[in-house]
């Protein structure tokens, strides 16, 4: 093999490894300063709207994209007694936009039926899990940096405000065992919420999938 051949490999592995170096160090100052997780999406509390009492739906105005004031009706439950009737109302709990509906006029429903659901709208945040390998150095406060994917050119910014007290999968309906032969370690994530700021006029909804950077310095 010729000198010239040599220093061409010389200088071509030279190269991959200062490449390398400067991959490796980048790496490891994103592990050391940053979590990241596209395992994320926009949460809120959901409010449930339920019969007060057992009889028929009347009068119900609770439909899709509506927003009501905490006390609003959104109809009546129309109860019988004898050969009496009342109306009593069903209220609203608080603030919020009825995103899905299953009350039907005029349908006999039980105390406790669910007839919508809603949320606060003006109320949204960001739950992101995050693997339990990465809980080390997270705090209350850390500053994020958020994007949704429904806005992909869009960054807003947020903060930590609570760090889960139990895994994800505690609340599971089939939670992971070790109680048999089979079992097989899966890494655990906590879930972090993270409110978020500026967000209300690109209408967010629950649900829209995210991808969080928490700065951990």
């Amino acid at each position: 093999m010729g000198a010239k051949k040599v220093r061409i490999l010389l200088g071509l592995a030279l190269m991959l490894v200062v490449i390398g170096g400067v991959v490796g160090a980048w790496l490891y100052n994103n592990a050391r300063l940053y979590i990241s997780t596209d395992d994320a999406y926009v949460d809120g509390r959901q409010i449930v709207i339920a019969a007060p009492a057992s009889g028929k739906v009347v009068d119900w105005t609770g439909f899709v994209g509506t927003t009501f004031s905490t006390g609003s009706t959104v109809g009546s439950i129309q109860v019988e007694t004898g050969n009496a009737t009342s109306d009593v109302p069903i209220p609203v709990p608080t603030n919020a936009t009825i995103v899905q509906r299953s009350a039907v006029d005029n349908e006999f429903v039980a105390p406790g039926t669910p007839l919508a659901y809603a949320y606060d709208m003006n109320n949204l945040w960001i739950t992101a899990n995050v693997k339990e390998t990465l809980l080390y150095g997270l705090k209350v406060g850390d500053r994020v940096d958020v994007t949704v994917d429904a806005y992909p050119g869009v960054r807003l910014q947020g903060q930590v405000a609570r760090i889960g007290l139990a895994t994800a999968n505690t609340f599971s309906l089939l939670p992971t065992s070790s109680n048999n032969a089979n079992f097989t370690k899966v890494t655990q994530v906590v879930p972090v919420k993270i409110t978020i700021q500026g967000y209300q006029s690109l209408g967010l909804v629950p649900g829209l999938s995210a991808t969080v950077r928490i700065h951990k310095l």
